[in-house]
C-alpha cells in the first residue's frame, strides 16, 4: 500500500478497499451468532395497562437502581437511532463492494442492541414503557448528523465511539445488580468490541496511507467527541448521573478508549510532517489536559462518596 495524501473520496475508498474486505472477512469469521429473545426472561412479563388492559406500571416493579435504569435508557435510545447512523455511514463509505457489505452487515448486528434491551426492560418491568416510547420519538425525530467532513474524520469517529459504546455497556451491567441484565450488555458488548476493532484497523490504514490527513482528523475527532446520544432530552444531567455512579466518566474516556486507539493506531509514533506533526502535538497537550481533568474529577467523586459514608455527628 502505498502512502499518498489522497483529498478524493473514490481514491481514498479504492485503496483501502483491500483492508475493508480482509477485515470484513475477519470480522465474519469471529462473529458469534446470538439471538436477542435467549437473553430475555420472558417468565417475569406481564400485561401492561392500556388497551389490553393489564397491569398499570410504577417505579417499584423495578429492580434496578435509578442510575442503572437511566444507563440501560441512554443505551437503548442511543441504539433507537440507527436508521439514521446507518443513513450517514453509508453516505460516506457508500453501498457497493466490501464497504458496502460491512454497513449493511453492521447496521444488521446492532439493530439487535435496541431489540434485547427494549425487551429486557419491558419484560422485567424496568422502566416506564410509556415514557420510553415518548423519549424514542423525541430522539428519532431529531435524527443524528454525522459532525465530521469525509472518510477519516467519520471512521475515526466510530472507532472511538464502538469502544466508548462498549465501554458503557459493559459498566451498565455491572452495577446492574441483575445477573441476567450484566450478562445481555456483556453479549451486547462484545458486539461492539468487534465493531471497534474493524474501525480502528481502517483507521490504522489510513495512517499508512495518508498519515497527515489521519493525524489532522483524529485530532479534530478526539478534541471534540461526543457520544451519539447527546442530542437525548437532559443528556447532560443524565450523563453526570452516570459519571458519578463510575459507568462512564472522563477517566475511562481518557484510559479506556482515546489511549487504546491511540496507541494501537500507532498516532504519536508516526512520520508526520507540517500541519499534521502540529495536529499530533495539539493531540498530546489535549490528552495531557484530559488526564488532569479526569484526576480531579475523579478525586471530587471519592471526596464526595466518602462524605455520604461518614455518619452525621449526633447532637
Amino acid at each position: 500500500m502505498t502512502t499518498v495524501e489522497p483529498t478524493d473520496l473514490h481514491i481514498l475508498l479504492r485503496e483501502l478497499e483491500p483492508v475493508v474486505e480482509s477485515n470484513l472477512n475477519r470480522h465474519l469469521a469471529t462473529a458469534k451468532e446470538w439471538f436477542p429473545h435467549e437473553y430475555v426472561p420472558w417468565s417475569e412479563g406481564r400485561t401492561f395497562d392500556g388497551v389490553l388492559g393489564g397491569e398499570a406500571w410504577e417505579p417499584g416493579q423495578s429492580k434496578l437502581s435509578e442510575v442503572a435504569r437511566i444507563s440501560l435508557i441512554v443505551n437503548l435510545l442511543t441504539e433507537d437511532n440507527l436508521p439514521s447512523y446507518h443513513h450517514e455511514i453509508a453516505t460516506v463509505m457508500g453501498r457497493d463492494g466490501a464497504w458496502g457489505t460491512w454497513v449493511h452487515r453492521w447496521t444488521a448486528e446492532e439493530g439487535r442492541h435496541g431489540i434485547a434491551i427494549r425487551d429486557y426492560l419491558l419484560a422485567t418491568r424496568a422502566v416506564d414503557p410509556i415514557e420510553l416510547e415518548r423519549a424514542r420519538m423525541t430522539h428519532m425525530e431529531g435524527g443524528f448528523a454525522n459532525a465530521y467532513e469525509g472518510l477519516i474524520e467519520s471512521v475515526a469517529y466510530v472507532a472511538f465511539q464502538e469502544l466508548a459504546t462498549r465501554v458503557s455497556h459493559r459498566n451498565t451491567g455491572a452495577i446492574s445488580g441483575d445477573p441476567v441484565c450484566e450478562q445481555l450488555l456483556a453479549r451486547v458488548a462484545a458486539d461492539e468490541n468487534l465493531h471497534m476493532i474493524f474501525y480502528r484497523n481502517l483507521l490504522g490504514a489510513m495512517f499508512d496511507v495518508a498519515p497527515n490527513q489521519s493525524m489532522r482528523a483524529v485530532t479534530k475527532v478526539a478534541t471534540s467527541f461526543q457520544m451519539p446520544g447527546h442530542t437525548i432530552e437532559n443528556f447532560g444531567r443524565k450523563s453526570v448521573q452516570i459519571a458519578k455512579a463510575g459507568i462512564y466518566d472522563l477517566r475511562l474516556h481518557h484510559d479506556d478508549v482515546l489511549t487504546p486507539v491511540l496507541r494501537q493506531v500507532k498516532a504519536f509514533d508516526r512520520d508526520l510532517s507540517g500541519d499534521g506533526d502540529k495536529a499530533r502535538s495539539e493531540l498530546a497537550a489535549f490528552m495531557t489536559d484530559l488526564d488532569t481533568q479526569a484526576s480531579r474529577f475523579v478525586e471530587r467523586r471519592d471526596a464526595q462518596r466518602a462524605r455520604a459514608r461518614t455518619p452525621s455527628p449526633t447532637v
